[in-house]
């Protein structure tokens, strides 16, 4: 586009654009109503005194904090596209925070860190990061869609995947799982193969031994067996805390 289209000599890209200015009035107005409200309170440091300012930022804070953990506001490189592979970056680290009270610190990816530390706390201790088994039922075009998005989500949380590839019966997954070691299971493929072999392979991963089962995606109907669903939208740091929490209580 820079080569062909000379995007980069286009002085203003978005001028005149509708969107742009509308969006420039929306945050003109929203932010004069704020500062009519401040001086209404009595100024700034009144605000801050008050609590005001802490209440306005800790509503935004929790609206924040629930899109980022249902990936509606997503976190690239954190809860989209993780690589469970990277190499950290070496720095020489920040010198403590001064307490000086006020309004808090906060990093929206905090939470998926965290999990991911857990993560690279067990690969540092045995040489293996967490693990979850991925049930896919049937052939490789099926089931791969739920699948890739299955492992991004646990990818979030440092959590590693294996699947059971292409399979025909609930017999060939159950074998895969065994080989698996881990606890939870998360059943991947279409609808239409839910409705033929999903509740039979979730009693049988049951059978043997898988303490948690998941499904990937929203089926038509309610499947016997299954302890929970992953889908976009859903609270994918819920997820990761209830697959950690079967992972560590199965050692």
């Amino acid at each position: 586009m820079v080569e062909e289209s000379h995007l980069a000599r286009v002085i203003d890209p978005a001028g005149g654009s509708w969107y742009v200015e509308h969006l420039t009035e929306d945050l003109a107005r929203v932010a004069w109503e704020f500062f009519v409200e401040i001086e209404a309170a009595g100024g700034a440091v009144a605000a801050l005194d008050s609590g005001l300012v802490a209440e306005k930022v800790g509503e935004v804070r929790a609206r924040r904090e629930a899109d980022v953990a249902k990936r509606k506001a997503p976190l690239t490189g954190v809860s989209e596209f993780p690589d469970l592979n990277e190499k950290p970056v070496r720095r020489t680290p920040l010198p403590p925070a001064v307490e000086r009270g006020g309004l808090p610190l906060y990093r929206p990816a905090e939470a998926y860190e965290a999990h991911r530390d857990r993560s690279d706390a067990l690969l540092a201790e045995t040489g293996s990061r967490p693990t979850a088994f991925l049930a896919t039922l049937g052939p490789l075009a099926v089931y791969t869609a739920r699948a890739g998005f299955t492992r991004n989500l646990l990818a979030a949380g440092g959590v590693d995947t294996v699947d059971a590839g292409p399979t025909e019966t609930a017999a060939d997954v159950v074998e895969a799982f065994g080989k698996s070691g881990s606890p939870v299971a998360v059943l991947c493929s279409s609808d239409t193969l839910y409705d033929e072999r999903a509740a039979e392979t979730a009693a049988a991963l049951r059978e043997a031994g898988a303490t948690h089962i998941l499904l990937a995606g929203k089926p038509r109907e309610p499947v016997p067996g299954v302890d929970g669903h992953l889908f976009a939208g859903c609270d994918a740091l819920a997820v990761l805390d209830d697959v950690y929490t079967h992972l560590e209580g199965s050692k």
